[in-house]
């Protein structure tokens, strides 16, 4: 028996090293302390930045209204008040949501915020399906929304009843998205909005947000726009470490506010909670941040993200752009304006070109579905990634992000200023040896001149072997001249909007 029990010991700590041993092939395997120093160790993985395309959902019970953005929650409590994006309140006669929901639903006192939330039922969420739209896409991972400003929080809270698992659908919804991904093979994400809550909310005598019963929802009453205090810092603390904990996501994704004077204190606690987590997980992840009002997530520390805006040139560290299928909302409204495939394409192109990702946003339908012109650009954008994903997936910025003569604004907010990109535009990626030149659009003669390629040129190192067009068979016609590469290539009927050549050195 006493040589059994030690046999028995040796088996249980056999297997116990075995679960609890590292990734070889994880990058960040030694525990980050919370200071900068530390943290400056850490490297973004490269299955992350393989990616290239993730999906992003803005769902919700402010999809139930479907009325100009997912900011109804907000605006619809501004009955003399308007907003501007930075959050400053101005004198106005009203805002348009206010008056569309009293004439809709009624008295802000009688029907507010919280009473769209048993509308929200969810009856036709197919985890599984959206999933297998998004893989169709060609996105790699998927962020829902966990908890958005509204402080509504779309998984099994242990810190708030307003959950959805309790109340409205009554579906843990990150859960089963967790369990989809994973089946699909993907990455899940969660993002967390909650910063905001705290001064989201309008807080007036007559309106239910003034109602201490509902301050676990709208917040306390305070002063507007007052710091968080402690009480409700703790509070976003838990619900961060509740999704953290329970749903082990792969990235995390943070809303403005979170860089705003008395969340900073929280900025090393939290990169270092979360890293150490995926060390015990065995896994790398990824923390995003926006920078608004401070940078003090030092560059490399995280993944930088930029709201509908790219970057000028290549980062030397990983990045990312979020943006919307839709022009005017991120959640499914009724006068929703979605981009073209074209546009957004080249938004992918340009940001992997510059060493970023692309997380691209739906908006579902409050009872689950996902709207078909949002659906079928998403399949457009897949069909397009069948041809050339060679030039995306798993590529590295070349010597330069590109060429061309139009100009692409950036930073925050600025996408609505781009013009579309021509087939004299190019972008560079290279991967296993191989460059990959992309024009931005389909030359209508066929006919392309790489002026970064021309015979002499700095930026091209060796001899060009062969130049193929992605999606075709046979080589194109090319010769190196003063001027540069020219490349004259038949029309690929697999290909719309931009084409991608791969061309071999010597």
């Amino acid at each position: 028996m006493k040589k059994l029990a030690i046999s028995m010991l040796l088996v249980g700590s056999l297997f116990a090293s075995c679960v609890n041993s590292k990734d070889s092939t994880m990058v960040n395997s030694e525990p980050f302390e919370e200071n900068w120093n530390s943290l400056a160790k850490y490297q973004t993985p490269d299955w992350f930045r393989d990616a290239k395309l993730g999906i992003f959902i803005h769902w919700g019970p402010y999809s139930v209204p479907a009325y100009k953005s997912e900011w109804y929650p907000r605006l619809m409590y501004m009955d003399s008040l308007t907003w501007s994006p930075i959050g400053k309140l101005q004198d106005n006669k009203g805002t348009d949501v206010n008056k569309h929901h009293v004439e809709k639903y009624g008295n802000l006192g009688e029907f507010g915020y919280k009473d769209f939330i048993p509308m929200f039922k969810a009856e036709k969420f197919n985890a599984a399906e959206w999933v297998d739209l998004f893989k169709k896409a060609g996105a790699k991972y998927v962020v829902p929304v966990a908890e958005h400003h509204d402080g509504f929080a779309m998984y099994k809270s242990h810190y708030t009843r307003w959950n959805s698992v309790d109340m409205g659908p009554k579906r843990d919804i990150l859960g089963e998205m967790s369990k989809a991904t994973k089946d699909a093979g993907l990455y899940l994400g969660a993002s967390s909005h909650f910063a905001f809550n705290w001064n989201y909310y309008t807080h007036k005598e007559g309106f239910d947000t003034a109602d201490p019963q509902y301050a676990d929802l709208y917040a306390r009453a305070h002063d507007h726009y007052a710091p968080a205090d402690q009480k409700f810092l703790d509070l976003w603390w838990n619900r961060t470490k509740d999704i953290i904990d329970n749903y082990q996501p792969d990235i995390l994704w943070f809303d403005f506010v979170l860089d705003h004077d008395e969340f900073v204190p929280y900025h090393a606690k939290l990169a270092a909670y979360y890293y150490n987590k995926g060390i015990e997980w065995n896994k790398d992840v990824v923390l995003q941040t926006k920078n608004f009002k401070h940078e003090t997530f030092p560059a490399g520390s995280n993944v930088l993200d930029i709201e509908r805006g790219k970057m000028a040139d290549i980062r030397k560290f990983p990045w990312q752009t979020d943006t919307s299928i839709g022009k005017n909302s991120w959640c499914y409204t009724t006068d929703w304006n979605s981009k073209d495939a074209n546009t957004l394409i080249d938004d992918l192109i340009d940001i992997v070109s510059k060493n970023g990702n692309l997380l691209l946003n739906v908006g579902p339908k409050a009872d689950g579905t996902i709207p078909q012109d949002q659906a079928d650009i998403l399949l457009e954008m897949g069909k397009w990634l069948s041809v050339n994903g060679d030039a995306i997936y798993g590529t590295r910025p070349w010597t330069i992000f590109g060429e061309g003569p139009t100009e692409v604004k950036t930073g925050h907010h600025t996408e609505g200023k781009n013009k579309n990109l021509t087939a004299d535009d190019f972008r560079f990626t290279q991967k296993d040896g191989k460059i990959y030149v992309i024009a931005m659009d389909i030359a209508k003669n066929g006919e392309y001149k790489v002026k970064s390629f021309a015979k002499g040129s700095d930026l091209c190192k060796g001899e060009i072997k062969s130049v193929k067009m992605l999606g075709m068979d046979k080589a194109c016609e090319w010769q190196v001249e003063e001027a540069g590469l020219k490349i004259k290539a038949e029309v690929n009927a697999n290909a719309n909007y931009a084409c991608a050549f791969e061309i071999e050195m010597k």
